[in-house]
């Protein structure tokens, strides 16, 4: 594990574990601490400047994300991408988005519709600079402000809890095969289907949209061997 030139600051003011958590979790999530990465815990409480209790506390968290995978009197190390858990993710956005944008586009909100476009704009400028790291983060914009119009800001933390599988392989798809302009199409299409409220329409594009990743799945297999564990087929 090298965490030499990665920037981290304690807030003293929130909690630590949960600090470490966010910390560790967004760095696994977007690969800069690759699956296999060993996270032996004295080098982490050195890192953070922290006593063992909220780093394990932290480790913990990321086991029940199937995010690592803690081996007792031994060692913790980043779990390979777990495929099962990512379509138990994408079962569960599905199910949800699909009913939210149809709420929202009964209701022909045209002022939502222009603050998604705003964002696919952003998005568009993340993509044309090469800021991959800044074009993910607008797409996580997105996502939430379509769950904070829907008014269940609850739903979003629940699946954002349970899709850090599915967001690795994200990652991974985002620079292949023109994904991320597919998804700038995709986002701005379920902007224009909510603002003239073609709810139907808003669902066919959140089902094209949410489903891309796992239908590359093969592909993503084949270039990346080594980053995800293998299939149970008999699950």
């Amino acid at each position: 594990m090298n965490l030499v030139g990665i920037p981290f600051r304690l807030d003293r003011s929130r909690n630590a574990t949960v600090q470490v958590f966010e910390h560790l979790r967004e760095l696994i999530v977007s690969l800069a601490v690759g699956p296999g990465t060993v996270l032996p815990r004295p080098q982490l409480c050195e890192y953070y400047g922290l006593s063992l209790s909220p780093v394990r506390e932290a480790l913990l968290r990321l086991e029940e994300e199937h995010l690592v995978d803690i081996y007792p009197q031994h060692q913790t190390q980043v779990r390979r991408i777990d495929l099962a858990q990512a379509r138990q993710a994408h079962f569960l956005r599905l199910s949800v988005e699909l009913e939210m944008v149809h709420t929202l586009a009964q209701r022909s909100d045209a002022a939502l519709g222009r603050a998604l476009q705003g964002l696919v704009a952003r998005q568009r400028a993340c993509l044309e600079a090469g800021d991959l790291a800044g074009f993910t983060a607008v797409d996580m914009e997105f996502h939430r402000a379509m769950y904070d119009a829907a008014a269940v800001p609850d739903l979003w933390a629940l699946a954002r809890s349970r899709s850090g599988n599915l967001d690795r392989l994200r990652r991974l798809h985002l620079p292949m095969n023109g994904k991320a302009r597919s998804i700038l199409a995709q986002h701005a299409e379920i902007a224009e289907r909510i603002a003239r409220g073609d709810a139907e329409g808003a669902q066919r594009s959140v089902r094209t949209h949410l489903s891309g990743t796992l239908n590359a799945i093969d592909a993503l297999r084949e270039r990346y061997p080594e980053l995800l564990l293998p299939v149970d087929y008999r699950s």
